[in-house]
This record gives C-alpha cells, structure tokens and sequence, in this order.
C-alpha cells in the first residue's frame, strides 16, 4: 500500500454537517476497499482566482491516507459523479527524509 494525499473543494453552499457527512463518506469508501485515512482537515473556506462552475470560492478538505494503486482511480470516478464537488486531486505523499546537518 501506498501512501497518498487528496485535496477536495466543495460547494460553499453546504452546511458543517453536510461537509462532516461528505469527509464520512469518503473515509468509509477508502475504509470499504481495504485503505485507511491517517489524517484528515478542514482547510475552510477560500475564494478562486477563478470562477469554476459560475462559484467564486469553496471549501477545502485534505486527506492524506493509504491504499492500493488501483483505489485511487475509483477514488477519482466517485469525486467526479458527486454533484457537490467542485474539484479534486490526489497525489502519491513523498515522504521527504530529513538530512542530518553537517558536523563542523
């Protein structure tokens, strides 16, 4: 299993409990297909550059979990068909090792 990271933007138009109802879904689909979320947050609400969809601004959501390869397409498919999402992304987490300083 791999380790990856999505960024979701939904319509600003849903309530707290909507977006918490939305995050349970998606952890559940992750937790159905044998992944498992290690962390989860709600970045708020900001504003585009951008209009997408006639919306100026959206509410973000990062998960970061871990999954088998071939999920991570499903993941994508299902973000695409909800009517609430405005877009989303998921990408392989690098996981950076930290370089020991130098001795001088």
């Amino acid at each position: 299993m791999r380790t990856y990271e999505s960024v979701i933007i939904v319509k600003p138009q849903l309530s707290d409990s909507e977006v918490g109802q939305f995050v349970n879904k998606v952890k559940d689909l992750i937790a159905k297909n044998g992944g498992e979320v290690t962390s989860e947050e709600k970045l708020g609400r900001r504003k585009f550059t951008h209009e997408i969809n006639h919306v100026r601004d959206g509410f973000y959501l990062y998960l970061k979990f871990k999954a088998e390869a071939a999920f991570v397409k499903t993941l994508e498919n299902m973000l695409k068909l909800d009517t609430n999402v405005l877009r989303a992304m998921t990408m392989i987490a690098l996981e950076i090792k930290a370089k020991p300083a130098p001795v001088k």
